[in-house]
């Protein structure tokens, strides 16, 4: 069952958006949101943004936007020009195997990995260290047996790839270790994307990866952010481009003046993208920080954090794109009782959000460090979350009034044929105990962590799905050390 909601989508007048009875988290409503953007619209307009990429300040010149130095200001009509032209969804591919296609779209929740963490917990002794490539290798292959991880990104920062291609590296190691969709963040322009979309075409599938760029709060996008901004829109790749404002130090000591300033920056980047190719794919991202004063940590489980992330989900909904947003994450510097509860808040939260995109699942030490047991234990939250998610009808195949009427008072539903053929819809617990207590010590009386890593060995000592061809192998070696 759906209703219409009565509203319409900027630039997209007489769109209808269909909405469904089911769980979801909203922080502002459309007024709020309007209201948000009209102030945004100034921001643009008289405060405007530095780009520090000559090509990306030409480019919004020659549209009529007031370019002074590096400040562009960008005039309302380019940024309602932007949002009528950006697709409300696009197909991120996945090289083979039984993945489907992302549809990119309001409305479809996705999970996945994060990129780039400093260090990792070493999956064997458990003690923090550097990330070296054999981890995002592991990384994605781990990712490739889980089936609620839907896109893979590469978990580590490997101090032992040559510093010059690292991203290229990164992305090698992921290609060959999984088919899903990958999304790419790299450090350096555009020309990378290049070489990366011919990566993907030698492994079966071009269109497979999308790449995250990141603007420089406040108000600033750098030149790599902008190269990559346009290279994305030249190329067909979708662009997922996301901020980091914070509260107090980037930004105001106010979580909607994060979220306004955030909503600058995704919105000026929008500008540069579609001028660049008009419908080419984008994907709008959250990012609202709110530094813990006491330590200086840019902490990930804050509440400002959160509410600030879901203000600019509920502007991402009232605009029609997809949307970029954070799941499955800790604060905690190890795999602790905290990891445990920030992993299950956070992937839940950020459920209900109704984000497109939603990364970081198994990060831990605000983003610094990974763990391949939270990849673990992350997918199958993420699998409770979409059993959240799912649409609860009212109609006569959910209320059934006969089965209430045969059963009648008192009775139970133990042996009707509804209750055999659809009971097996309901979620059900893996590495999550749900048994009785004698059960439970009967198998050993593990915590979660032992059945997690238990697990996490089973999935490591499985045969590999799928390898490589040789020759398209040694094709990706090529490309990386031309």
């Amino acid at each position: 069952m759906s209703r219409t909601a009565a509203r319409t989508v900027p630039g997209h007048e007489g769109v209808h958006i269909a909405a469904t009875p089911r769980a979801t988290l909203r922080v502002w409503d459309d007024d709020a949101c309007r209201l948000v953007h009209g102030a945004t619209l100034r921001v643009l307009a008289e405060t405007g943004v530095e780009m520090h990429h000559a090509g990306a300040r030409e480019a919004c010149a020659a549209a009529g936007a007031p370019v002074n130095g590096t400040r562009v200001c960008l005039p309302a009509a380019l940024v309602t020009s932007a949002l009528a032209s950006a697709p409300r969804s696009t197909l991120l591919r996945p090289r083979g195997g039984g993945t489907q296609p992302l549809q990119l779209a309001q409305g479809r929740t996705y999970f996945g990995t994060g990129p780039d963490c400093l260090y990792v917990s070493d999956p064997v002794t458990g003690e923090r260290r550097r990330a070296v490539l054999a981890d995002v290798a592991a990384a994605a292959a781990l990712a490739e047996l889980l089936p609620h991880i839907d896109f893979v990104m590469s978990m580590g920062l490997p101090e032992d790839a040559d510093a010059q291609a690292l991203d290229l590296a990164q992305f090698r190691a992921m290609l060959q270790n999984t088919r899903k969709p990958i999304v790419v963040s790299s450090p350096f322009p555009g020309a990378s994307l290049r070489v990366m979309r011919r990566m993907a075409a030698a492994c079966g599938e071009a269109r497979s990866f999308a790449c995250l760029a990141m603007s420089s709060p406040p108000l600033m996008l750098d030149e790599v952010a902008c190269d990559k901004t346009m290279t994305c829109a030249e190329l067909g790749v979708p662009l997922v481009l996301a901020g980091a404002p914070s509260a107090g130090t980037t930004a105001p000591a106010s979580v909607t003046a994060v979220a306004t300033v955030a909503n600058a920056e995704m919105l000026a980047g929008l500008v540069l993208h579609q001028l660049t190719s008009p419908g080419a794919p984008y994907v709008y991202g959250a990012g609202c920080g709110a530094i813990n004063m006491r330590t200086f940590v840019d902490v990930y489980n804050a509440p400002a954090t959160f509410v600030g992330d879901q203000a600019m989900m509920d502007l991402a909904a009232w605009y029609g794109l997809p949307s970029w947003s954070y799941a499955g994450h800790s604060d905690s510097k190890m795999l602790d009782e905290q990891w445990a509860l920030e992993l299950g808040a956070s992937t839940i939260l950020g459920a209900l959000s109704r984000a497109t995109l939603l990364h970081d699942v198994g990060y831990l030490e605000s983003g610094m460090q990974s763990a391949l047991e939270g990849m673990v234990l992350g997918d199958e939250l993420a699998g409770y979350a979409r059993a959240l998610l799912e649409e609860l009808p009212v109609d006569d195949d959910s209320i059934v009034l006969d089965e209430i009427a045969a059963v009648g008072p008192g009775g139970d539903h133990l042996a009707r044929r509804m209750t055999r053929e659809r009971h097996r819809r309901f979620w059900q617990a893996g590495v999550i105990d749900q048994q009785t207590h004698e059960r439970w010590r009967a198998e050993g009386a593990r915590p979660l962590l032992a059945r997690v890593r238990e697990r996490l060995h089973e999935l490591q000592a499985a045969p590999a799905p799928f390898t490589l061809d040789p020759d398209v192998a040694a094709r990706l070696d090529d490309l990386v050390s031309a």
